[in-house]
């Protein structure tokens, strides 16, 4: 996941009256041996040979070159060769660059200096300020050529971000303008001292300790490389901020794509919770200063056993301002959302967890939770249990709330997942017809169309709700309220019929052969949550359960015409059942 993520090289060039010039690039060779020095000097059997030509040892025997490293793949391009090509034309300004030479991938934001055109304000205060001769700039990043486009317009998105304070910057202060020169000399210097010792030698290893521009580029490369999460003060005025998702949201080894992050953070719903992964006041110390102060009183007042409903009351905002506080919060990998901490809850050891006896975690519990170790906590879970066999009538106050933080410290370090329970409607097919859909079509879209693994996009329990779910409004659907038994009105009939008439032949004659069904009044009960089931598929169908629970309204016929009307359990699981109001949506089956 790292090579595939990361990038290669960070490239800043430049284009002006005095040519293509490349300003910066990060990481760099120490130095270059002087031609004549490197032949006189014996060369090592096991020593790679950069021209890309087989070497042949001492004995005669010819040897492949081994293969080149991100560093190796990049050093191969001269600093006049890159200048050259990501120094654009001024008509690519302002649009997304992308260069594809052999196994290197480049991609920029190349922008504009308006006062390259003469823009220049006659109403600038500093008279003596000199006409700036850079045309334009180009901040590259070089990626692998296989990187994922997801990546690749994370890392332009950021190009673009870091362009346009360069050049608000540029026409406040001459900030760029500054830096370039200064950069410049220094390259001018180094060339000059290489004529008078042994070989050339790299200039950007002056230039760090001396130019802020460069050092704020080898931080971006090092933070894209480490954390994914850049935050830089350009000319100490300006924030850049700016995250890689690919680095913070993943699964064991492989990523999680934006666009199912952005799904999923849109499914958030008012009976869910905000699990905080730092402490209070450590995530508050990172927020800049002028952060909103919603943010702020969202992050004092959340808590795992409060709603995001009672969250927003909590914290006197609004319900959709609370979610999106709270997908923020998500996106950034400072939170997670789970389920509201309770009795009922069902949980169990994550199939990622580490279980290793003395692993750092292990110690870090120990050492918040004394008396207690990892390995003997995470047995307790290897099966489904409940919070509530935990609980002990007898124990002091303080064992639950120990516990509570407990379960809280292992849901922050994902070794716990939870286990749900789901309204489904499933029906025996068709024999022949399975044999045939069978053959020609996978299992998964046999079920709705819909994936039957884990929908963990975010490792934390939020359903990949359908595309048309939005966070627009916090409100649910009112026609869920129909769902109350009794009532012989025409809408029930007309439910009842326009439910048997959307089933398949096979399903009509396996509702109608129930005993229940010759009973009208069950019938009608079983459509009117049938009807709510088919409408989505097998995941708005859980939602929709949840949904129901959290308005409380009276769901007294979802537990009889499960009974009325009883089915294979799904995927040949027994699950617990539980009818609370923070009953899960999908964690795992």
């Amino acid at each position: 996941m790292g090579e595939s993520t990361s990038p290669i090289s960070v490239i800043l060039v430049s284009s002006g009256s005095r040519g293509n010039k490349l300003l910066f690039r990060f990481p760099f060779q120490r130095g270059a041996e002087h031609p004549a020095a490197q032949a006189n000097k014996p060369r090592s059997r096991y020593a790679v040979n950069g021209s890309g030509d087989t070497t042949e040892d001492p004995d005669g025997d010819s040897r492949d070159q081994c293969p080149l490293t991100d560093e190796q793949l990049v050093s191969g391009f001269s600093d006049v060769i890159l200048a050259t090509i990501l120094a654009t034309k001024s008509d690519m300004c302002g649009k997304k660059f992308e260069l594809k030479i052999d196994n290197v991938r480049f991609v920029g934001h190349p922008t504009l200096l308006q006062h390259a055109l003469g823009q220049v304000s006659k109403t600038d205060p500093s008279p003596k300020r000199e006409m700036p001769t850079m045309i334009l700039f180009n901040v590259v990043f070089a990626l692998r050529a296989n990187a994922d486009p997801s990546v690749i317009n994370c890392l332009h998105n950021l190009s673009r971000r870091i362009a346009i304070v360069l050049q608000h910057e540029e026409r406040r202060c001459q900030y760029l303008t500054r830096e370039a020169k200064l950069i410049l000399a220094i390259q001018d210097e180094v060339s000059a001292m290489s004529e008078t010792t042994e070989g050339p030698q790299s200039p950007f290893h002056h230039i760090l300790p001396k130019c802020k521009l460069a050092r704020d580029l080898k931080e971006t490369y090092d933070s894209l490389c480490t954390t994914g999460v850049v935050r830089l003060h350009i000319n100490n005025w300006l924030e850049v901020s700016f995250c890689l998702p690919h680095k913070i949201h993943y699964v064991a080894t492989n990523f999680i794509p934006p666009e199912a992050i952005e799904r999923s953070l849109k499914s958030i719903r008012p009976y869910h919770a905000l699990l905080l992964l730092n402490d209070e006041k450590s995530l508050l110390n990172e927020l800049p200063l002028d952060c909103s102060p919603a943010l702020v009183r969202v992050i004092k007042t959340t808590s795992a056993v409060k709603n995001l409903q009672q969250l927003a009351q909590d914290a006197d905002l609004a319900l959709l301002q609370v979610f999106q506080l709270a997908a923020h919060l998500v996106y950034w990998g400072k939170a997670i959302i789970i389920y509201p901490l309770c009795e009922n809850n069902v949980y169990m050891l994550s199939p990622n967890a580490s279980v290793c006896l003395y692993s750092p975690l292990a110690d870090t519990f120990s050492c918040q939770f004394r008396g207690h170790n990892l390995p003997s906590m995470l047995s307790k879970f290897s099966l489904p249990v409940s919070l509530s066999e935990f609980k002990n009538p007898l124990a002091p106050p303080v064992q639950e709330t120990q516990l509570i933080q407990m379960v809280i410290w292992m849901l922050q370090h994902r070794l716990l997942i939870q286990l749900h329970t789901y309204v489904c409607l499933m029906v025996p097919p068709n024999e022949e017809d399975f044999r045939a859909q069978d053959e020609d079509m996978p299992f998964t879209a046999r079920v709705g169309g819909r994936s039957l693994s884990t929908p963990n996009a975010l490792s934390f329990g939020s359903p990949t709700s359908s595309d048309d779910m939005t966070l627009t409004s916090p409100s649910m659907d009112n026609s869920s309220a129909e769902l109350i038994p009794g009532g012989d009105s025409p809408l029930n009939k007309r439910m009842t019929e326009n439910l048997l008439a959307s089933l398949l032949e096979h399903e009509r004659e396996a509702i109608l052969n129930v005993p229940a069904a010759q009973n009208p009044e069950d019938l009608r009960m079983f459509a009117r949550l049938g009807s709510l089931l088919i409408q989505g598929g097998w995941l708005q169908s859980a939602e929709v359960g949840e949904s129901l629970l959290f308005q409380g309204i009276s769901v007294l016929g979802i537990p009889q015409a499960a009974a009325l009307f009883p089915g294979p359990a799904p995927f040949g699981g027994d699950h617990v059942q539980r009818e609370h109001a923070s009953l899960p949506v999908a964690d795992a089956v």
